[in-house]
């Protein structure tokens, strides 16, 4: 059997080409014979609309070859030149004098940022290009690759030479190629015809290095290669080129795409700050660029890249969620100390996020506190230990030093507050000038609940507010009677915020009567037996003096500590102010105590009265218990419910809360009364003003280094101006010193004032992030990736960073990440 032929012979492939040739000259004079008489392309073919298609691309396709110029008529194109698009590969390679396949990289694919992925056939088009581009810099943290032979690697200082004056100069000609590991002139791996290390495989000789180099760069070679490269660049940047018009297309078409793309960023931003999905569509576009994209795009008459997927939304937001966390970064290095804030909390796909925070006393424009949030972390386990590992790691990819740390604060929980395995024990261990703060709003709030504890008709008054709740909000029937009677309806309240209970307890202190109307119709009104059983046992509570009482009783303390909870969650709270706060509703509370039974029972009687009831409680039988062996006497019994009331649950409620904040907020006034004489210097003796400043450069010294000199701290604050106050806080003081400029007159003292504002009071920004967690990541969001989720949050909260951040660093940053099809 005769062996089937792998290839055309000659005479076929010469028949084949003549054909194929006289088939494409037939279609291009019919086509430029139709367009300069005006007619319209045919369209009801869909072979005629792909050959339209094909041709009219070629001729919106900007070519820089030397036979483009000499022939201006598109018939007269070669043939080898016009089937280099349509052509397989193989058929090219078979035809004489024609061209080999650039590979791997071709005309129309995208080029790379690595010169050791560029063609080794560079065209005119590509290095025309490659020289509007630019070579890529180096990052300067970048970390070089180290050879596993030897151990040497790359550089920074090779991308710069020492002039003789000792001057550096960059050279901007040397780049860096990851994939081999080497150095490449940029210059001469375009204009070169030579082969040496720096334009074929690289330069990876990193113990001669220093030699070639200066030997390469001031060879005759290389310095011809920098006049080509220079003569062109400002060529293309006049606009003064040999093919000037083919040009400006190339520009006018890279202007149009960095507009479409400038306008998709600025959607996902703004798309981003509102929490919103990226997704639908809308009839009317109101800007003409994005009209004109999209009319392309579903015409088809654009090239298949339109900038519209997922993977390109994705990428704009890590684009600008880098940006601002960059732009964080900068700010956190410029106040130098800073403090982290930490909090966890499962998101709607049950996956535990750790939302990081760092606060700094930021120095751009006026000296002011600044809660920066850095994302979620993805929280395998919740343990001290992984948690500890994950934000010490996170710090170092931000190349944050964690020995600037000078404050924590977290919530009150045991994997976090611990003293030996919690986290903030853990980082003390590494760093003992990380203050310890534990969240004040958390301490509030388990004040409140150990108040509550120590009372049965403390527990029993809530458990009754929610009996209320579930009796109106299980039908809109109810509810509407109840909205019908009262104008401020009746709130849930929250098992693990009980300081928030006090919007519960405000319709029952001013519209007891109102709601006590309310359960009366419900029972007048309703059919079913256990509701109407339930109404009316709720309306004979309510309209009782004992409830009437612990109505008063818990809105008046709720209402105090609230407030002091508020003022703690204020971003410009810090260790002074808090502490002064605590002391305040200290006293507020001992004050309560002793004259707040009284003022309970007068407004206990006002609330009777609107509701037309006697305010009198009602005496219980009084039990008689068997007195022990041991037992002396008998226990004293309270004859009047009254006082029986007052003893068992006013004082025990008031007395509770007042131990609750001396014990539980004993940590916060330890770390104030390390920074009190930053305040109190005005009124401090000179062996006082001394001891103090001793202590806190004691606690502001770890393994030989210190914040602050004692000595000198000392001296400054006997030598600190008047100030026009006597009482001023630690941010008016910074404030006071940076309106006088007195930061380098008395730099202990102001480096004393930053550390300390520096220190958080509670977790409240945190608690905010959890907040766009819920809107961003919601239930048909649900499968979100934890870099997309990062990216959007960290753009929602910081959002007014991200509005001083220019679109044009995004699309440069954008086009420079990867090999793009599209010239940017």
């Amino acid at each position: 059997m005769e062996k089937k032929r792998s290839k055309p012979s000659g005479a076929q492939f010469r028949k084949k080409k003549k054909r194929r040739r006289g088939e494409t000259r037939a279609l291009l004079k019919y086509f430029g014979a139709s367009s300069a008489n005006g007619q319209d392309e045919p369209t009801t073919s869909p072979a005629t609309q792909a050959s339209s298609g094909m041709v009219s691309t070629l001729q919106d396709e900007p070519t820089t070859s030397s036979a483009t110029h000499m022939s201006p008529q598109i018939s007269d194109i070669e043939d080898e030149d016009l089937f280099a698009s349509t052509s397989p590969q193989h058929e090219l390679s078979e035809m004489p004098g024609a061209e080999p396949p650039l590979s791997p990289t071709g005309e129309d694919e995208p080029l790379s940022t690595d010169p050791a992925n560029w063609p080794s056939h560079l065209t005119d088009r590509i290095r025309t290009e490659l020289v509007r581009r630019g070579p890529s810099k180096v990052p300067p943290g970048f970390v070089f690759h180290r050879n596993e032979s030897d151990g040497r690697s790359c550089h920074h200082q090779y991308f710069k030479k020492t002039l003789v004056s000792g001057e550096k100069m960059a050279r901007s000609w040397l780049i860096y190629s990851i994939k081999n590991n080497s150095l490449f002139c940029f210059c001469c791996k375009l204009f070169s015809k030579r082969n040496i290390n720096l334009t074929s495989a690289g330069m990876a000789n990193w113990k001669h290095a220093s030699n070639y180099l200066t030997s390469h760069e001031n060879s005759t070679e290389h310095l011809n290669c920098m006049k080509a490269w220079k003569e062109l660049s400002v060529r293309l940047k006049s606009g003064t080129t040999i093919d000037k018009q083919e040009m400006a297309l190339l520009e006018a078409e890279r202007v149009r795409w960095r507009a479409v793309l400038t306008r998709l960023t600025a959607i996902v931003q703004s798309l981003a700050i509102r929490n919103l999905a990226l997704r639908g569509h809308t009839e009317t576009l109101f800007d003409p660029i994005m009209k004109d994209h999209l009319n392309r795009v579903e015409r088809g008459t654009a090239s298949h890249n339109s900038y519209l997927g997922h993977h390109v939304q994705n990428e704009l937001i890590d684009l600008l969620s880098s940006k601002i966390i960059s732009a964080i970064v900068d700010d956190i290095k410029q106040a130098k100390f800073f403090s982290i804030i930490l909090d966890c909390t499962p998101d709607i796909s049950h996956t535990e996020q750790l939302s990081v925070v760092i606060t700094v006393v930021s120095l751009m424009e006026k000296p002011h506190i600044r809660e920066h949030f850095m994302g979620f972390l993805e929280a395998e386990e919740s343990t001290g230990q992984h948690l500890e590992s994950m934000i010490l790691t996170r710090l170092e990819e931000l190349g944050i030093p964690f020995e600037d740390c000078r404050g924590q604060s977290y919530d009150n929980g045991a994997n976090m507050k611990g003293k030996n395995k919690g986290v903030q024990a853990r980082l003390l261990e590494k760093n003992p000038r990380a203050l310890f703060v534990p969240c004040g709003a958390h301490t509030f709030n388990l004040v409140v609940c150990d108040a509550a504890k120590g009372s049965v008709h403390a527990l029993s008054y809530f458990g009754v507010l929610q009996k209320l709740y579930t009796l109106f909000s299980a039908s809109t029937q109810r509810w509407a009677i109840l909205k019908n009677h009262v104008s401020i309806t009746l709130k849930m309240w929250a098992e693990t915020r009980w300081e928030s209970k006090v919007k519960s307890v405000e319709p029952m202190r001013y519209q007891g009567a109102a709601v006590r109307e309310a359960l009366i119709e419900v029972r007048d009104h309703t059919k079913d037996p256990a509701i109407k059983a339930e109404a009316q046992s709720l309306s004979e509570e309510v309209g009782s003096y004992r409830f009437s009482i612990c109505t008063v009783v818990w809105y008046d303390m709720l209402s105090a500590i609230q407030h002091a909870s508020k003022l703690m969650q204020s971003p410009n709270m810090h260790v002074d102010l808090a502490v002064s706060l605590l002391k305040k509703t200290e006293r507020d509370l001992q004050s309560y105590r002793a004259t707040g039974c009284v003022t309970a029972q007068m407004a206990a009687k006002e609330i009777c009265e609107d509701m037309n009831v006697e305010a009198v409680l009602k005496q219980k039988r009084l039990r008689s218990t068997k007195r022990h062996f041991s037992y002396e006497s008998h226990d004293e019994s309270f004859s009047d419910a009254l006082r029986k009331l007052e003893v068992e649950f006013f004082n025990v409620v008031v007395d509770a809360a007042t131990s609750a904040i001396k014990e539980r907020f004993s940590t916060l006034e330890n770390v104030g009364k390390k920074f009190g004489v930053l305040s109190n210097f005005p009124s401090l003796v000179d062996v006082e003003l001394t001891d103090q400043c001793e202590a806190l450069a004691t606690t502001l010294h770890f393994k030989g280094h210190s914040d602050l000199d004692s000595k000198e701290l000392v001296q400054e604050i006997k030598n600190f101006p008047d100030l026009p106050s006597k009482t001023m806080s630690l941010l008016e003081l910074i404030t006071f010193m940076d309106d006088n400029d007195l930061s380098e007159i008395y730099p202990n003292f102001w480096t004393a004032l930053r550390i300390a504002l520096t220190l958080p009071v509670t977790v409240a920004q945190a608690e905010r992030s959890f907040s766009k967690l819920k809107l961003i990541k919601s239930y048909l969001r649900s499968t979100m990736s934890q870099d997309r989720l990062t990216g959007l949050a960290v753009i929602s909260i910081n959002h007014l960073i991200g509005e001083q951040i220019a679109y044009d660093d995004i699309i440069d940053d954008f086009a420079s990440r990867k090999a793009r099809k599209v010239r940017f």
